[in-house]
């Protein structure tokens, strides 16, 4: 880990790592009459305010006919608009204004940010209103960049892994692949037209299913007038979008799956797990024991990383869980040596039915999992645009109040909390297990299907 600054250092001082504030200090929120989520976060550290708007949208709005339509919207967000009619004049307005932008689509939301110099402030505000609120979707800009997209789709399939990751999420998530699939359908994207843009708009792009958080060298009391100003007219829906569009259940694993993904540019073998894992609707406390045990099993010390990597059987190892809204999954990545496939998955297999046992790791290990996860989250801080970055994935994936106390909720997991995360997601459980070969890996190891390894 990097040494840590004098401002992090600072601020595990003052919380002693271990307690954090439900609303910090320098955190300012209210909601407008329509709807709209404001936050203002004062940091006078540098001259600098960040813009950031976040929608509740992205793949798990997506039936498949609109798959990878939420990222590329995200992409015409930064195109012509009532205001700035092209995208020529809109890089212009980028110039004049010294702005750094972008936008990211996920799973559960699709946010855009700038940053600017704070004394331009007022001028960053009317540029994201303008928009969020009126692009204009033409179609020769939609032609350019639907190629655009498709293209980070394609770099994307020059990585193996990838396959693997979508011949697990199509087993995982079966007839609901499209509510996962945040990149989206080849074809759905090259064929995208300005109407189907609205149709989203329509949906999902109101102040009442919205939060804008400006962050930086500002003033709240002057933020928050500038703010109502420019989008206090901004109408609402006369609907809740996931009342009127609701989400699809995620129907549980009714049986263990396997299956085998060829790609011949695999250098090594990769075996990957997934379970269904708690979600921010039904059992949050669990969210943070996953959080705390995966930490624990990534750890050089951990009985997994000494029994898998430290005695040759894998070249790695990782457990991880996405904390979401609707079913977050927990993962395993296994990188066995390519000499020793069955071997290593026997081992996983054995320290997974350990994974509720007392003596499974120390009181040392536990404590240290919460106060490296802690000084993580403080470290994260030292960027403003990629702290509101992260304070809007959890706004859309559970609340702000989830992640503003999650320092001190972290430390409030016991052993007993993991025991009880391990019996009901994981261990016992039904999962999907996939493995990555080449045609020559599977030559070498006379692995052909994963009975082979089981």
């Amino acid at each position: 880990m990097n040494k840590l600054s004098s401002t992090v250092v600072a601020l595990l001082i003052a919380t002693g790592v271990f307690a954090q504030q439900k609303l910090p200090s320098n955190f300012f929120f209210t909601t407008l009459e329509n709807g709209l989520q404001v936050l203002v976060i004062e940091d006078n550290s540098v001259p600098l305010a960040t813009v950031e708007i976040c929608v509740h949208n992205g793949a798990y709005c997506e039936s498949p006919e609109y798959n990878g339509l939420s990222h590329l919207y995200e992409h015409m967000f930064f195109k012509a608009n009532k205001d700035i009619p092209s995208q020529e004049a809109f890089m212009k307005r980028i110039q004049e204004l010294g702005i750094s932008f972008n936008g990211t689509t996920s799973t559960e939301r699709v946010n855009y940010f700038i940053t600017l110099g704070n004394a331009k402030l007022n001028e960053g505000l009317q540029f994201m209103n303008s928009a969020i609120r009126y692009p204009l979707f033409l179609e020769e800009e939609m032609k350019k960049e639907n190629p655009v997209v498709d293209g980070e789709f394609q770099r994307n399939e020059s990585n193996p892994v990838f396959f693997l990751l979508k011949d697990m999420d199509h087993r995982l998530w079966g007839d609901l692949y499209s509510r996962k699939n945040t990149i989206g359908d080849h074809d759905i994207i090259m064929t995208a037209t300005p109407e189907k843009m609205r149709i989203i708009q329509e949906k999902y792009y109101y102040p009442n299913n919205s939060i804008i958080v400006i962050a930086g060298d500002v003033n709240h009391e002057t933020v928050l007038k500038q703010v109502t100003e420019i989008y206090g007219d901004w109408k609402p829906s006369d609907f809740d979008p996931f009342e009127k569009y609701p989400i699809p259940t995620f129907e549980p694993l009714k049986g263990n799956q396997y299956f085998v993904t060829e790609n011949d540019n695999a250098q090594v073998p990769i075996i990957l797990r997934s379970y269904f894992g708690p979600d921010t609707r039904g059992d949050i406390a669990a969210t943070y024991a996953a959080d705390v045990f995966s930490f624990i099993l990534s750890q050089k010390s951990s009985k997994l990383q000494q029994d898998l990597v430290d005695k040759g059987l894998a070249l790695q190892v990782q457990v991880s869980y996405s904390t979401q809204k609707y079913v977050g999954p927990i993962q395993i990545f296994l990188v066995p040596n390519p000499t020793k496939v069955k071997e290593a998955y026997q081992v996983l297999q054995q320290h997974i039915e350990m994974w509720d046992q007392d003596d499974y790791f120390t009181d040392e290990q536990l404590e240290t999992a919460k106060t490296m996860l802690a000084i993580q989250d403080a470290y994260s801080k030292e960027s403003t645009s990629d702290f509101v970055s992260t304070l809007t994935y959890w706004w859309s994936s559970a609340s702000l109040d989830y992640y503003t106390s999650y320092v001190e909720n972290l430390q409030k997991v016991t052993r007993a909390d993991i025991k009880a995360y391990v019996k009901n997601y994981i261990k016992g459980k039904y999962y999907v297990d996939g493995i990555l070969m080449s045609s020559k890996l599977k030559e070498n190891t006379g692995i052909t299907s994963f009975e082979d390894i089981r």
